[in-house]
C-alpha cells in the first residue's frame, strides 16, 4: 500500500500492456494499416503485412490498437473480426504457436498429443463455426524464423487456399525488429507483397516528449510533474528512440516521488530512476577522474539541485566555488571547456545546444544517470578523502 502524497491516478496507463486510444506520432503507420486492411472488411479477402522497426518504436502497440479498431469496424459493417497476438520469443515452436491459436477458442484444448496438421484443422473448424475473419499477429517473428519454422508462416498465409468461393478467414501481421522478408524461403515469400512492409522509425526527442505528455495526462493527477522532468526523460530515451524506455522511466520516477511523499515528480527523481535501470556513474569511474575533473563535476552537481538542466555559465560558477572550497586554483575558461568536453565524452554529463529567436545559442548541461545530490555526496567524499578531512 502506498503512503504519502498520491501522484498516480491510474497506474494501468503507465503499463507496457496499456494501449491508448490514440498512438501519438504513429498516425501514418495506422493509416497505412487501415488502407491495407480495407479490402478485408469490404471484400472479404485476406491480407499479410510486416511491421518492422527497433525496440520501443510502437510496432506492438500499433498492431493491438489497429486490431481493436478493426474488430469494432467489423461489428459496424456486419463482418465478424477477431485477433490473436502471439509473442514468438515465448512461443518459439510451430506446435506452441498453433496451440496458442487453438486455445484462443478452446482454452481446454490439450497441450500435447496433436500434430500440427490436426491443430490447423481444429483452428479452421473454430473459425468456420464462428463465421469470423481472424487476424494472427506474430510478434518477434524473426525468433521463430531463425529456428527454421518459416513453414508455419507459409501455412498461415495459405490458410484459405483450399477453399472454393466464399470469403477468406485469416490474415497475418508479422512484427520484427529485422526485415524478415529475406529470411523467408521462396514459397513463404511468394505469399507476401514487399510493398506490404510498414516501417517504424525511432522516435525523436520532441516526439518522445509528446508521448510522455500524453501518458502524464492519462496516468497522473494534474500539476504533479515538475518543470523539465518530461523533457529530461525524453532526452535520455532519445539515444535509442525508445518509447517503452521513456514510459518506464516516467513510471519509476513517479513511484520514487510517491515513496518519498513528494508532491511533484522532479528531475532528481528521473535521474534516480535512470540510475536504477543502468548508470554509467560508478564509484570506480569517479575515482578514475583527476581532481580538476572531479571539481568540474561537483560544481555541476551542486548547481543542478532539482533542476533538469543548467547553463554552462552556472556550471562554471559552481566549479569556481567548488575549487575555492577545496583550496584549488580554478582553471581558465578554455581549460574548463576542455574538462567539460571530456566529461561529456565519458557519458558522465550530457550537453545540448539550443537557439533562441534572436539567433543566440546556449549550451545546457544535464545529469541523466544519477541524482545530483547523490553525485555531490560521492564526489565530496572522494575529494575530502584526498585532503584528509
Amino acid at each position: 500500500m502506498r503512503t504519502g502524497t498520491r501522484i498516480i491516478k491510474d497506474p494501468i496507463k503507465l503499463s507496457f500492456d496499456y494501449v491508448p486510444q490514440r498512438l501519438v506520432h504513429r498516425e501514418e503507420q495506422m493509416q497505412r494499416l487501415q488502407t491495407l486492411f480495407r479490402p478485408v472488411l469490404e471484400s472479404g479477402v485476406s491480407q499479410n503485412v510486416l511491421l518492422t522497426g527497433n525496440v520501443g518504436t510502437g510496432k506492438t502497440a500499433a498492431s493491438k490498437r489497429f486490431c481493436m479498431d478493426l474488430v469494432r469496424q467489423g461489428m459496424e459493417s456486419d463482418r465478424s473480426m477477431d485477433y490473436v497476438m502471439i509473442n514468438c520469443r515465448q512461443n518459439n515452436t510451430e506446435a506452441s504457436v498453433l496451440l496458442r491459436l487453438v486455445s484462443h477458442f478452446d482454452p481446454g484444448y490439450p497441450d500435447r498429443g496433436f500434430s500440427s496438421a490436426e491443430m490447423l484443422r481444429a483452428l479452421r473448424r473454430h473459425i468456420e463455426k464462428r463465421g469470423i475473419h481472424l487476424v494472427v499477429i506474430l510478434d518477434e517473428v524473426d525468433v521463430l524464423i531463425k529456428r527454421g519454422v518459416e513453414d508455419l508462416v507459409y501455412q498461415l498465409t495459405r490458410f484459405d487456399e483450399e477453399r472454393v468461393g466464399g470469403k477468406a478467414s485469416l490474415s497475418l501481421i508479422l512484427i520484427s525488429q529485422q526485415y524478415v522478408m529475406d529470411m523467408l524461403d521462396s514459397a513463404s515469400l511468394s505469399t507476401f507483397k514487399r510493398a506490404n512492409t510498414i516501417r517504424f522509425g525511432r522516435y525523436a526527442t520532441d516526439q518522445l516528449a509528446d508521448i510522455l505528455g500524453d501518458r502524464v495526462e492519462l496516468a497522473l493527477y494534474p500539476n504533479h510533474v515538475g518543470e523539465g522532468a518530461v523533457e529530461l526523460i525524453a532526452d535520455i530515451a532519445s539515444e535509442w528512440g525508445d518509447a517503452r524506455f521513456a514510459i518506464e522511466l516516467l513510471e519509476r520516477a513517479t513511484m520514487i516521488a510517491e515513496e518519498q511523499s513528494m508532491e511533484m515528480v522532479l528531475p532528481e527523481h528521473v535521474r534516480a530512476a535512470k540510475a536504477m535501470t543502468y548508470s554509467v556513474v560508478t564509484e570506480s569511474r569517479l575515482e578514475e577522474l583527476d581532481r580538476q575533473r572531479q571539481l568540474v563535476l561537483l560544481g555541476i552537481a551542486q548547481s543542478m539541485g532539482d533542476r533538469a538542466y543548467i547553463t554552462t555559465g552556472m556550471a562554471e560558477r559552481g566549479y569556481q566555488l567548488a575549487s575555492e572550497e577545496f583550496d584549488e586554483r580554478p582553471r581558465k575558461h578554455t581549460q574548463y571547456w576542455s574538462y567539460l568536453r571530456d566529461l561529456s565524452n565519458e557519458g558522465l554529463v550530457e550537453t545540448k545546444v539550443t537557439g533562441d529567436a534572436s539567433g543566440g545559442r546556449t549550451t545546457y548541461i544535464s545529469l541523466p544517470d544519477i541524482p545530483a545530490k547523490e553525485l555531490s555526496r560521492k564526489l565530496r567524499e572522494l575529494l575530502e578523502r584526498v585532503v584528509g578531512r
